[in-house]
């Protein structure tokens, strides 16, 4: 069994990752390393704000920084954070369907 100090560790990247920007972020390097310019385009934040939140995931590891020239590229660390974070979206959409079946409807949280 793991220690407290394991726990505090898996408590503290929880809640990292539970911030619905961050997690637009991720999703958004999911399948390549990107530029903050190019993070600010595809999710629609200003470039202080992807900044501010790149700083934090970089902070506890989940993000690396690559510089070419005048650029940081960033990317996951671990491609095991987009499996968990399919995971639990996987769990999400199970659990919808569920709902929206026992209320009559047949709505997919996917649309």
């Amino acid at each position: 069994m793991a220690n407290a100090d394991f726990y505090c560790m898996h408590s503290d990247l929880c809640k990292t990752l539970a911030n619905a920007k961050r997690q637009q972020i991720l999703g958004t390097l999911r399948d390549r390393e990107m530029t903050v310019g190019e993070l600010t385009e595809a999710t629609g934040f200003t470039q202080s704000n992807v900044s501010q939140h790149l700083t934090i995931l970089r902070g506890k590891g989940i993000v690396r920084a690559r510089r070419q020239g005048k650029y940081a590229y960033y990317s996951i660390t671990n491609p095991k954070i987009i499996q968990a974070f399919d995971l639990i979206t996987e769990v999400m959409q199970e659990s919808w369907q569920v709902e929206s079946r026992a209320a009559g409807g047949d709505a997919d949280p996917a649309e």
